[in-house]
């Protein structure tokens, strides 16, 4: 993991360090093509080098969320689209289990948009 990760996930307190930090494990456990990178400060997962997701924390309240890059295309009943037109936001609750099968699904069905060619890499 290069520093500037390094000091994203480990400058979080517990648990959401601990939540950020497993949710990562699930989503570089998806598809052998997913890499990590920084983008815009944050942790950023790209498929065959496509932008897909983000790991961010909310500003008030310091909850951890996967950021769905092509959120428009999901369906799932948990993503709250917001202000923004094309991405969309799945929270988690640091203080509770994360729902590993709903976010594998989720994750999945986002990956399907690339690996499918809906969403062209």
């Amino acid at each position: 993991m290069n520093p500037e990760l390094q000091d994203f996930y480990h400058k979080k307190p517990e648990p959401v360090k601990g939540c950020l930090l497993a949710l990562r494990d699930i989503v570089l456990a998806q598809d052998d093509l997913v890499t990590e990178t920084v983008k815009y400060g944050m942790p950023c997962f790209c498929y065959k080098k496509k932008m897909f997701c983000y790991l961010w924390t909310e500003k008030k309240s310091g909850e951890p969320y996967l950021l769905m890059v092509e959120g428009r295309h999901l369906q799932h009943p948990g993503l709250e689209k917001g202000n923004r037109s094309r991405m969309k936001i799945f929270r988690i609750d640091p203080d509770l289990d994360i729902p590993v099968d709903e976010v594998k699904g989720l994750l999945n069905e986002a990956l399907d948009l690339y690996r499918t060619g809906k969403i062209k890499v």
